[in-house]
């Protein structure tokens, strides 16, 4: 059985209430994971990588919003918009964010101005631990995000170097108990460490 193929059958588990209560996405592998640092007036998070899931959920699921914003829920990341990524650098100082990319794709620039770019499809999810700087390069017309957060972190746009205090509150900013994607046997326990 080819990797596709089990995540189309665990979907299907999934989807008939037969898969385990624990996972997100049954059959997603370990994210991705990328280190940022400062890039000039862009804070990023030195000591907690962005985590990128490709293929999370089939494309090809009767509503893949719903999807996300069912297993975000389900995994402690309560669903707050659907819509798309700003076109201009930004981050975020008072909340990590999961991204859900329901569909179309994008190229998205992570880091700040000559960061790291990244394409992203329907299906793949992207978790980004507060100061990571990111923007919309270009995306297809039926791009479509579902963008989640753990509870009590509301987020703010900032769009220009972080402050003394606000360096601080951002590392003090709890992590969250458990993966968006594959709740607390997902990799963010793993991989977020102070």
């Amino acid at each position: 059985m080819t990797s596709m193929d089990r995540r189309r059958f665990n979907a299907l588990l999934a989807g008939l209430g037969l898969a385990s209560a624990s996972s997100g996405f049954a059959g997603t592998s370990s994210p991705e994971s990328l280190q940022l640092s400062r890039n000039g007036w862009m804070p990023n998070n030195e000591h907690l990588p962005v985590l990128i899931y490709r293929g999370a959920i089939s494309a090809a699921e009767a509503d893949p919003a719903a999807a996300f914003e069912a297993v975000f829920l389900r995994n402690g990341w309560p669903p707050q918009w659907q819509n798309g990524v700003y076109d201009f650098h930004h981050y975020h100082s008072t909340a990590h964010e999961v991204l859900g990319f329901a569909g179309g794709h994008a190229r998205l620039m992570l880091g700040g101005e000559n960061g790291h770019e990244v394409i992203v499809r329907a299906g793949d999810v992207a978790v980004l631990p507060c100061g990571t700087g990111h923007c919309k390069l270009e995306a297809s017309t039926d791009f479509l995000v579902v963008g989640a957060y753990p509870p009590d972190q509301n987020w703010d746009i900032c769009r220009s170097a972080p402050s003394g205090e606000t360096l601080r509150r951002m590392a003090s900013l709890p992590f969250p108990s458990t993966d968006p994607v594959d709740g607390a046997g997902g990799g963010l326990p793993m991989l977020w460490k102070k």
